[in-house]
Parts: structure tokens; sequence; C-alpha cells
């Protein structure tokens, strides 16, 4: 006979039983359910028998045959206290209570706990019971911690490279922006319960210290917003101090700490309650008809010395490696000084021979040597009133140090090959790109012009150290180049800017915008991709990251050339039997299936054209320009392949 489900009731149900010679086993309390809620039972089956067991929403069901348990099961071999179900809003777990014989859910004998999902079969010797709920489970989220959940941003990363579809990162603020009271320690689960109803089951949450860490796949800079203010409202009455900052990928970078970075950047710079996007916190700085952006957070705090910096009149040291900026920095410094109506007189001294230095500095008179025809005034009388940037300081011989020394003390040139001194009014702002310590060390710089020029230090970081940068100066390069070539304007994909994120940028600022400039002019495509930049940056990225197989290598063998019949050994996807099931291991990235087609494609147009690219590019309908790149890419050239 068929058992019908429980009826729902504020009562107590009855259980019921078919008769069987046996009798029926004892249920010595029967558990209630209640209208309106998620009915939960266990359909059990004894011999010939079937009967129905409700099950609470909440609470402990101990399964056995001793007196105290609520399912009583008639096998003498059970033991008395066999096994034990846990309601929890719902949701339903078993336990083996170390009995001799052991339980089993679907054949296969549990250890520990396990969850139970509707229709799991639990087996205690002779007798089987049926698991039944309504409720459709739900797998509770979890906050990760800060290593798991950096592990779902780069799956996010990799994702993005494959999609072309963004994510945003969100960094929630909990603590007091003015730090007022104590310390606060978060409880990470009544943050979890906050805002777990705001959320979507793609999405990810973890708990830094003060900072609630959000990862929200499949949407844009608008999306994130929408979640993260319902997020806000969800902590205003537990957390009043919340306020968030946003990223979205690729747009503000491709990387789990320049994502961070830009969020936790826009946090800081908003009020409680209030969300702001990475891409609002970049700073940009006229200067001198440039446009100086800066976005990474130890940049905004240089910038800020540098303007406390200008209204001293102290002698500034800026040191860094080359490309960074120092003479940038140099002009900021004179523009916002109170010498800024006077001029800013710049002096390379690594591009000054010995010889010329001394005249280069202080200037000379007419005849003092051979080849002065006419009186002039040097570097420091020039610019009288207003600023000397010294660049490649380091470069300057020790005789030419003392008396560059002797001028800052006194304040007083003597033009060479003339007789009086004449009074300077000037302020110092020197770079190097030198250890200027290890100089005097070594002997080759003084040791009082040194302490003489750092009345203040201010060190530029490299790019490499500055990555959240990249993506907003490379764009703003990419915009430039384009309107200064009067072309298109100019994307960069998700795979190159990661090639960008990933170099270490030796040539910092200077090399990003030299790279960028490249391609706007050697690229017809409106596209930056990656094999746009293989050849100025020597690599695709970093290992283990969506990386695409180096071009002129299958992974496998030769890239296929003109000699090759197109069949280059990493074109063997391209060639399975359309009809044949493939294996899961068989697939590869979409994209990185459509470059070896390309590549293979390349390669027969060359053979047909017996190696002539001209007349390979028509074949396929490409312009020269771009099948020229790609060939040199690909490996496809003769001398490349030579």
């Amino acid at each position: 006979m068929a058992t019908r489900p429980p009826p729902k009731s504020d009562t107590w149900n009855e259980s019921t039983r078919s008769a069987d010679a046996g009798g029926p086993a004892q249920v010595d309390t029967i558990l209630p359910t209640r209208a309106g809620n998620v009915d939960a039972y266990l359909l059990l089956f004894e011999g010939a028998s079937s009967s129905v067991v409700n099950l609470p929403q909440e609470g402990d069901v101990v399964v056995g045959r001793g007196e105290g348990a609520q399912v009583r099961l008639r096998d003498g071999s059970v033991s008395r206290s066999h096994a034990r179900i846990t309601m929890t809003g719902g949701g339903a777990r078993i336990a083996d209570l170390g009995s001799q014989n052991g339980t089993k859910v679907n054949g296969e004998t549990i250890a520990g706990t396990r969850a139970l999902s509707s229709g799991d079969v639990i087996t205690v010797l002779t007798t089987t019971m049926v698991f039944h709920s309504s409720a459709r489970q739900r797998a509770a989220r979890q906050m990760l911690p800060s290593a798991a959940f950096r592990i779902r941003v780069d799956e996010e990363i990799d994702r993005v490279a494959r999609s072309r579809r963004s994510f945003a990162l969100v960094v929630v603020a909990l603590g007091d922006p003015d730090g007022g009271g104590s310390r606060r320690l978060f409880d990470h689960l009544a943050l979890l319960l906050a805002v777990d109803s705001q959320l979507r089951r793609i999405d990810a949450v973890a708990l830094a210290g003060s900072e609630l860490l959000l990862l929200l796949p499949e949407v844009d800079g608008g999306g994130a917003r929408d979640v993260v203010q319902r997020v806000l409202k969800a902590l205003r009455g537990p957390v009043p101090f919340a306020r968030a900052g946003i990223a979205v990928a690729p747009a503000d970078g491709n990387d789990v700490d320049v994502l961070m970075i830009g969020a936790r950047a826009a946090a800081e710079r908003t009020k409680a309650g209030e969300m702001a996007l990475a891409a609002d916190t970049y700073r940009t700085i006229e200067v001198d008809g440039r446009n100086l952006l800066v976005a990474d957070p130890a940049m905004l705090r240089l910038i800020a010395l540098l303007e406390r910096l200008a209204k001293a009149d102290l002698p500034v040291l800026v040191c860094g490696e080359t490309g960074t900026g120092k003479e940038l920095a140099a002009t900021v410094l004179h523009r916002w000084s109170n010498r800024s109506a006077r001029p800013l007189v710049v002096l390379n001294c690594a591009a000054l021979p010995d010889s010329l230095a001394e005249s280069e500095l202080f200037g000379h008179e007419k005849g003092a040597f051979t080849g002065a025809a006419a009186q002039k005034l040097g570097s420091l009388e020039s610019a009288d009133g207003g600023t000397v940037f010294l660049d490649e300081l380091g470069e300057l011989s020790l005789a030419v140090q003392a008396k560059l020394l002797r001028a800052l003390e006194t304040k007083r040139i003597t033009r060479v090959g003339g007789q009086g001194e004449v009074a300077v009014d000037i302020r110092i702002v020197a770079a190097t790109n030198r250890d200027l310590d290890a100089e005097v060390k070594a002997g080759r710089f003084r040791q009082d012009l040194l302490f003489r020029l750092g009345g203040a230090t201010v060190w530029l970081p490299p790019l490499r150290d500055r990555r959240r940068e990249i993506p907003p100066l490379a764009q703003q390069f990419l915009a430039d180049g384009c309107a200064r070539a009067g072309r298109e304007a100019m994307t960069i994909a998700p795979e190159a800017m990661q090639l960008l994120l990933d170099y270490a940028w030796p040539g910092n600022v200077r090399e990003l915008r030299n790279v960028i400039d490249y391609v706007v002019a050697a690229h017809d495509e409106t596209v930056v991709a990656a094999w746009h930049l293989v050849e100025r940056l020597g690599g695709e990225g970093r290992s283990g990251r969506g990386r695409t197989p180096t071009h002129g290598s299958s992974g496998g063998g030769d890239a296929a050339g003109p000699g090759s019949g197109g069949q280059g050994s990493g074109s063997h996807v391209l060639l399975e039997t359309v009809d044949a099931p493939m294996r899961a291991e068989s697939f590869v990235a979409l994209e990185d299936e459509v470059r070896e087609l390309e590549k293979l494609r390349m390669s027969q147009a060359l053979e047909a054209a017996k190696g002539n690219q001209t007349a390979a590019a028509e074949l396929l309908k490409m312009a020269l320009r771009t099948f020229q790149a790609k060939a040199k890419a690909y490996g496809l050239r003769r001398k490349d392949r030579d």
C-alpha cells in the first residue's frame, strides 16, 4: 500500500503503517510539522511494512532500537542509538553514532556527518528510510578566508580574459573613518547574515580586518552600484560607518592587487553610507599643457607632498629610476611655488662634457676660451628668481661639484673668465637615478654637496610598483596617440592589458608611452591585442593565467610554415573529425583555437603565394601591414624560420 506524504497541520501528526506478520516498528515520538513550513519526513521500510515519520524544522532525531530513540527500529542488530538526523532550517544532516554495523546513504557508508538531499536513501542494516524535503536545498554562503577570496578573483580574471565580460571587486570599509573610539572586532556571521539576501549565489564574500570584500561576477559598473547600494542599506544598522569602493575589471585592471588598491582608494574618499568607483579616484594635474594622471595611493601622497614642498624654498633631491617622471616632479615643484612667474631652467648633467659643464652652469665671458665669441649667461644666472633643475646630478665631476657647492652656499657665481661675482637667487631641484650615498662612499660624490641639496628628498617609485596607474596611463597614451595620428580611437583587449600589467617596465612611464605610440603607428586594428605587444615586450603575460601559446610555437612541434603543407602541429584541434565525440580534455580556449586557425590559413596563403606576403595578404583579404606584423609574431617569415 502506498503511503501518502503527511498532511500539514499545526498539531502532532499520526504515523501510518501497513501491518505485517512481524508487527510494526515502534515509533515512540511522532515529530511535528507546521502549516506553511517546509515538509520534511522519512518514508520508512521494515520488512513488508512502511510508515511515515515527520521531521521537525529544528532539532535532532535519533534512530535506533533504544528507548531514547525517536525512531525505534525492531532489528535486534541495530544499535540502541544508531544514527542522528539533525534538522536546521529545512536542511538535514545525518551522522552515525559509532554503531557497530554502520549507516549508509545511497549505498555508501558514512563517516562523520553528511548532508541529506531530498530522495536520499538511508540504510540501517535491514531497514531502509527515504528522506524527503519539499525545500529546495541551497548551499549556505560562506565567508571565505582572504586567500580563498583572492583565488576566486584570480579565477574571474582568467574568465574575463576568455569571455571579455566584466566583474566588480568591492571593498566595504566598516570602521569609523575618523578613527574615533576603540578598534572594533566585526562578527563575520552577523555581517554575512546582513548582506546574504542582497547577493546572488555566484557572488563571494570575505572579511579582512575591518574590510568586507565582495566579488560580483558578470556585472559592470552600473550593476555593481545597484548591488552595493543594497548592501550598504542592509549594513546601515549594524555598521553605521560602512562605505564602499568599486573597481571593475578589466577597465580598472586585470590583477587582484591592482583592483583591491583601486577599490580601497575609492572607499577611503567617500562618506559613510555612500560608494565611489575606482575610476573616480584618478587625479589629473595639468602642468605646462600636459596632463599628469595620478592613481596609485603612493603617488597621490607624493603629489600632496610636492604641493607642500613647493611652498617652501628648500632644495629638493628627486630620486628614482629613469623614466619615472623626475623632470615632471621638478616642474610641479616650480609651477606650484612662489617662483612660478620666473624661469624654470633644465640642465641635463649627463649630456655635459667636463670641459663645458662649468660654462653651462656659471656662464663665461667673451674670450674666456677658444670659441667664446660672446658673453654667455649660465643656467644658474639665467634662472635668477626661478628654479634650476639639475637632472642626472651624479654625473658631474668632483671639480664642478665643488664650485656648485660654493655657489649654493654664497648664492653668488663667477663666470668662466670673469673677475667679479654675480648674485643669484635660485632654488635647486636635483634628480638622480644613482644611489648617492653609495657614490659618496666610493668617493665619486661630495658628501657636503649631498647635504646641501638634500634639504628634502622625494623618491618616485617605479611603474612596476604602481601598477594601478598602468591601465589609465595606457588608455590615456592610446587616446593621445590616436588623436595625434588623426585615426579612429582604439581600445585595449583584456589579454593585452594583462601583458601591460605583467611587464616589468625597466623604462617606466617613458617606455610605456613609447610602446603605445608604436602600436598606434604600426597597426591598423581598432583593438590592441596581445600579439601587437609581443614584439616590444617579449612575452605573452604571466605563466598560468590564460596564457596563449607563444607565437611561433605550437606546444609540441615547429610552427606551420610555407613548406609544411599547412599541417602545423599546433593545429591538431582544428583537424579533429567534426562528427567524432570530443573528450573534455580535448577542448582548448576558443581564442587559442582561432589564433591557430589564423596561423594555419596564413601559412597556407604564403605557400600558395610562393612566399610573397603581398599576394598572401590579398588571398586572405587582410591588410598588408597587419599580415606582415602577424607573420612576424607567428614566426611565418622566412628569415624567422632560418
